[in-house]
């Protein structure tokens, strides 16, 4: 069988492009004991993969360049040789960008049709969903009546963690680019308040009245100018989450912001980054508690699918040009 796949094809200098990125085909090899053969159904793009992408040391290994990317992927097992898996069954892993691959079953995991769609594997019931429910419960520690604010708040991992505090008890102010996500935010998800960076005049003064008793949690996926405004309204014993930084993944110089030390020392308050994999020994924890509020419908998602393998580039950099609320995922085969 033809297999096409997507290579890193050069290190991209500030915002990638289509050159960055190369589609092959090649065959699929065949299966060796103990291997499976999964046919893709959705790809996951992740503003993380950006980061990725450089030679940087980073948390994560990068891109080589010539090589397949690699990130999260929902499929169907066409073929089997691992007495784990059989064929029909719905996974989901860490594989390659290409429309099959082949694993030896150690990165992947079954899924549950009847649970939820398969879909929901790649973010609410997934990696997304995860990093919202550790990042709020475990650092953030939100307590009934606390005010909440969020950045990047119309993503898949901020749509998630706004839910969450509101189920906690929590006021919560989401951050986003647009008026059309501020009010999903408001009018679908329950947020108190959404402000929109791109179009208030005075970013702090918008926070200041949507936050009129300051800020108890701030979980940043933006980082820049909207977290100094938001740094600047942080209460006594305030958490800070970073889970991402998407405002400078592609700037080619760090970008020189407000010293935040002294408002964590006057505050005595916790600034702290993470990523998913710190807390994967509570991954089932997780995962039951977010499919029961699923199933009980106290958490909403919505999905932005961009069908086709060939339109997979687009969709990823669709990330950087703020096109998604909710989880960006390709929609590569009918299941």
């Amino acid at each position: 069988m033809v297999n096409r796949k997507i290579l890193l094809a050069s290190r991209p200098k500030g915002m990638p492009d289509e050159s960055n990125f190369e589609v092959i085909e090649t065959t699929v090899p065949e299966l060796q004991e103990g291997e499976v053969l999964i046919k893709t159904l959705y790809l996951s793009v992740d503003p993380y993969m950006r980061g990725r992408m450089s030679a940087a040391k980073s948390y994560a290994k990068p891109y080589e360049v010539g090589e397949p990317f690699l990130g999260g992927m929902v499929g169907k097992v066409v073929e089997s040789k691992n007495s784990r898996f059989q064929a029909g069954q719905f996974v989901e892993g860490r594989l390659e960008w290409a429309e099959y691959n082949v694993s030896d079953g150690s990165t992947i995991r079954k899924v549950n049709p009847e649970l939820a769609p398969v879909s929901t594997a790649l973010h609410v019931l997934g990696m997304p969903g995860l990093t919202a429910y550790f990042g709020l419960i475990y650092i953030g520690e939100p307590k009934e009546g606390e005010t909440v604010v969020v950045s990047g708040a119309s993503g898949a991992v901020g749509t998630i963690v706004g839910q969450i505090a509101k189920l906690k008890g929590c006021r919560v102010v989401g951050i986003a680019g647009g008026d059309d996500k501020c009010s999903y935010l408001t009018e679908e998800l329950g947020f108190d308040a959404a402000i929109n960076y791109k179009t208030t005049d005075n970013l702090r003064k918008s926070l200041k009245e949507a936050c009129p008793n300051g800020v108890d949690v701030y979980f940043d996926n933006v980082g820049g100018p909207v977290s100094d405004a938001v740094m600047s309204l942080i209460n006594f014993q305030s958490r800070t989450i970073i889970c991402g930084q998407i405002s400078q993944y592609n700037l080619e110089k760090p970008e020189l912001g407000p010293r935040v030390a002294g408002q964590l020392l006057t505050t005595s308050s916790l600034m702290k980054g993470f990523i998913v994999s710190d807390y994967a020994e509570h991954n089932k924890e997780g995962l039951t508690q977010l499919s029961q509020w699923v199933r009980e419908g106290k958490i909403q998602y919505r999905e932005n699918v961009v069908e086709g393998f060939e339109n997979t580039v687009d969709a990823f950099l669709g990330l950087f040009r703020g096109d998604n609320i909710g989880k960006q995922l390709v929609k590569i085969a009918e299941e």
